[in-house]
């Protein structure tokens, strides 16, 4: 299991679909958004929370329909469904991969990317904090995602429409945390919630995402 997340590792480092393209498009948003908003920092202060939660799994998006799709046009994934490895192992593996080389730089640079939305400093710590729980949920609903699209010509739209309205509520507890942490108010709530969505996705969701894998390769 450890060689199959190291191989996919190298693979999303060597094609240059991980990390660098997520990174770029996040950085191109933050960068974007005060020409269209306007440059008064009050303003892009109050959206920065839900702009940055945007732009993650926006950007985390752009990355979901390389998590088997690789490997099932070279026939790679055929063999992982024989393998001794269960398929719900594969799935977490693969979504792991995917959180290693999008969701976490995205963490690491969410802090910088808050400077150019003028968020608070009180802010960053919260920033990191929700974004570290609500991440593995988006790189889990999109290996799900991927999973029932795998093998579809053009699916990455169908990818898109089938993920984003599941993202719908780590954004909402996600943006919520920050926007607390910045006014100095409780984020309990919002963590708990956020804690809890990621909890659930990361428990039931490879158990659906290997049921459609199996559909599809049959």
């Amino acid at each position: 299991m450890i060689a199959l997340l190291m191989r996919d590792l190298t693979l999303a480092t060597r094609a240059g679909g991980g990390f660098g393209l997520g990174l770029a498009f996040f950085l191109i948003l933050c960068t974007l958004v005060p020409f269209g908003v306007g440059p008064q920092g009050g303003t892009l202060a109050l959206i920065a929370p839900g702009i940055l939660w945007v732009g993650a799994l926006l950007a985390c998006l752009l990355s979901l329909d390389r998590i088997f799709a690789l490997d099932h046009e070279d026939g790679s994934l055929d063999l992982l469904a024989t393998s001794p490895i269960p398929l719900e192992g594969v799935v977490v593996l693969k979504a792991a991969a995917h959180w290693l080389t999008t969701g976490l730089p995205l963490v690491v640079a969410a802090p910088l990317f808050g400077l150019l939305l003028h968020l608070p400093a009180a802010a960053a710590p919260w920033l990191i904090l929700s974004m570290l729980i609500g991440t593995p949920a988006l790189s889990m609903l999109g290996a799900f995602g991927a999973a029932i699209t795998v093998g579809l010509r053009r699916g990455g739209l169908l990818l898109s429409l089938l993920v984003l309205p599941l993202y719908i509520p780590t954004l909402i507890f996600g943006a919520e945390v920050i926007r607390r942490g910045a006014e100095g108010g409780s984020t309990v709530t919002p963590l708990a919630f956020l804690a809890g969505i990621t909890a659930a996705v990361l428990a039931l969701m490879p158990f659906a995402a290997a049921a459609a894998l199996r559909v599809n390769l049959r």
